[in-house]
Formats: C-alpha cells, structure tokens, sequence
C-alpha cells in the first residue's frame, strides 16, 4: 500500500554541520518524485532521511519532522530496522551481495526481517520479485549462479527485486541509472513507470532527461556556496519545472546555465 509522505520544517545536520535547511515537502502516493539539483546540494541526504539511512553515519541527527500517513517516523519511539522495512532503497552503484545466488539476494531482505517462510512460498516471493523487476525471463534458469555474475543493468534490476521482495511501501533511488549504459538505463526507467502503480517513488538524479520522462513531479535543491546548507527551492509538477518554472535559479540550473 503505497504512503503519502509529509516533510515539514526539515534540517538535516551532521556534527554541527548543517547540510540542508528547512524542507517542506508533501510526496503523494503512486507517485513519482524526482530530486533535481547541483552535486553536493543536499539530494541524497535527504532522500536518505525518508528511510532514516542517513543515521549510519555518526552525529547525524534532524529536526523537524518527516511523516508517513501521519505517522512521525523521527518519533522516540519508531524503530529505523522497522521505518526501513517500509521504505526500499536502491542506490547509484548496483549493489549485490557478491558471494550470494541471484535467488539468495532477493531473499535477503525477507530471511533479515526473521519472516521464516516455507521453500513454496519464498520460491513465489523470489520470482514474483524478479518478475516485478522485469528479470525474470532473463534468470530464471540460472538462480543458483552469484547476482554479481549478471551484466550491470541486470545487477540493478536484482537490486530493484531486493527491494521489492520485502513489500515496502515507499522505494527510494539514488541515481539508480548514473553507473549504466544507455540501453540499461531506459530499461531501469521503463520499470520506474511500472512499479509506481504499486509504490510510492522517489529518484534523485542528474539526468535532467529523465527526471522530465519518468517523473510526476520534481524538486530543485540548490546550494549557494561551499559549507553552506542545501535547501529545496521550488518544487512542482515536472512539465511545469521544465516549462515554466517560477525560480530564476531553477530555469537556470534546467538550461544549463550552471551545475
């Protein structure tokens, strides 16, 4: 069941560095998000916020607030083992676990997550997976070779099966597409479109081609100099940001004048 999320009042530090500030944002369900924006603006920090990844790093902390259908997941009392559970992520550099089959990866999540399961039913659940990730056809004959055998495009696909294959209800990407080949990435994007019909999505990436092609809406973070924070400085329906946005800053970064 897809979520809808809501970031109100946002700051994302570590230590005592602030490295983004002030972030409003409403992501809708069955919805696609992309994050636009300079390198080092704050993109992937907060993407990582969605799902509380940023807090492997240490001192690491937020204020403000980040909500999944109401529900505070920076509360005292939510757990981040179980706020990742419900928010997938899938990052720039597919990512399998190189001494596992391709069967074993997409089961990772679900024996992590302690759900003991008869061979029946994980044996649907992996290719239920791997079909939703548009790679079934291409393994199914060769589940017991390692994930890290499969070409790179066919390494984020199992990547996407990963996640998928835990139920959650929000998928982030991060630059999901920047380490693969052309072909690779319209396949990658092609599938973006498909799961959205069961996921909420967000997509961080520099390809301003494909934040306009896949995405519903997009975002435009920014940054106004070195060690200085990244904020969110407009975000609208992506045909609107593309056409017409109402950010100088943003029609500049769009048209390639800086970034």
């Amino acid at each position: 069941m897809a979520k809808r999320i809501e970031v109100a009042d946002l700051d994302i530090y570590y230590g005592s560095f602030k490295a983004v500030e002030g972030v409003n944002m409403a992501i809708e369900p069955y919805s696609i998000t992309a994050l636009i924006g300079p390198s080092g603006c704050g993109k992937s920090t907060f993407l990582r916020t969605l799902n509380r990844m940023h807090e492997v790093l240490p001192g690491a902390r937020v204020s403000g607030k980040v909500a999944m259908d109401g529900q505070n997941l920076y509360d005292p009392d939510i757990d981040p083992v179980t706020v990742r559970r419900h928010v997938g992520m899938v990052f720039q550099r597919p990512n399998p676990f190189p001494t596992m089959s391709i069967y074993d990866n997409v089961a990772a999540g679900v024996k992590l997550n302690n759900r003991r399961m008869r061979k029946a039913s994980l044996d649907e659940l992996v290719e239920t997976s791997l079909r939703g990730a548009n790679l079934w056809e291409e393994v199914k004959d060769r589940l017991g070779r390692p994930g890290s055998s499969l070409s790179g495009g066919q390494q984020q696909r199992l990547c996407i099966a990963r996640a998928i294959a835990i139920k959650p209800d929000v998928l982030l990407m991060d630059e999901p597409c920047s380490a693969l080949d052309p072909i690779s990435t319209l396949a990658i994007e092609d599938l973006i479109n498909e799961l959205k019909e069961k996921f909420t999505i967000v997509i961080v990436t520099h390809n301003m081609q494909q934040a306009a092609r896949v995405s519903d809406r997009t975002g435009f973070f920014n940054i106004e100099g070195t060690g200085k924070p990244g904020k969110l400085i407009e975000m609208d329906a992506t045909q609107r940001i593309f056409s017409n946005p109402s950010v100088k800053a943003t029609e500049d970064y769009i048209t390639g004048r800086f970034g």
